[in-house]
Parts: C-alpha cells; sequence; structure tokens
C-alpha cells in the first residue's frame, strides 16, 4: 500500500474530488522520507538561481527507498508535489532526484532526462535498489 488513507479522506474521495491540500498531508504523513527530499530540494532550488538542484544520497533504508520509489513511481503524487512546490521534478534511479524550475526546463532537464545519462549513471550496486 502506497499511502495511509484516512476514513474522512477516503469518504470525501468515495463522495467527490479530493482536495489537494487533504492530498499533500496524506502523502506527507504516509511517505516522510521522500516528502522530505522533495521540500528541501525545493527550498534549495527557491535559494538559487540555478534551473535545478538534485540529490542523489542514497536512501538510508529500504524502507526509505521503497518510500521515495512508491512516490516517484505515482503520476497522482508526483503531479500533486509538482503543483504544490511548481516544480518539475525528475527521477534518475534509486535516490538520484532532481527538482527543476517550471519555466527553465532546458538543455538540463533534458540531460537529466537522457538515456545517455541514465547509462552514465548506471552503477553495479544500483542495479536492484
Amino acid at each position: 500500500m502506497s499511502l495511509t488513507v484516512s476514513p474522512s479522506l477516503l469518504s470525501k474521495a468515495q463522495k467527490g474530488d479530493v482536495p489537494l491540500d487533504d492530498f499533500l498531508a496524506c502523502i506527507k504523513g504516509s511517505l516522510p522520507y521522500p516528502w522530505e527530499i522533495i521540500a528541501s530540494l525545493s527550498e534549495r532550488l527557491e535559494q538559487t538561481d540555478a534551473d535545478h538542484v538534485d540529490s542523489d544520497v542514497q536512501p538510508p533504508s529500504e524502507q526509505a527507498r521503497a518510500q521515495l520509489l512508491r512516490l516517484l513511481a505515482s503520476d497522482s503524487m508526483r503531479n500533486s508535489l509538482e503543483r504544490h512546490y511548481g516544480m518539475k521534478i525528475a527521477f534518475r534511479n534509486c535516490g538520484h532526484v532532481a527538482l527543476f524550475k517550471k519555466d527553465r526546463l532546458g538543455a538540463e532537464y533534458e540531460e537529466f532526462i537522457s538515456p545517455r545519462s541514465q547509462i552514465l549513471n548506471q552503477r553495479p550496486e544500483l542495479v536492484d535498489c
């Protein structure tokens, strides 16, 4: 299971749309490790003139790794975080996450998500991450 959903949030979903803030609170409570990574990257990006910031820190545990993968594999969670922070999330492997300024998605973004970059960033210890 990706998220721990409260009965009240489930009820809201059954009745119609889920408010973004409620969904974000569910993500934050259910997946604290990737939430902190994205929040930290967003804060760093806001404090710089760079087009992007990234983190290549491997998660400290299998539980943290699983949380990160669950968040980044879900379009709804990923898109909600992108809307919340106003940034584009890019993911390469295991723990390599980057945030890009949406209005500056250029050559650096294209390189980060390119097949070439994916190949160049492979390491034997990441095969089963």
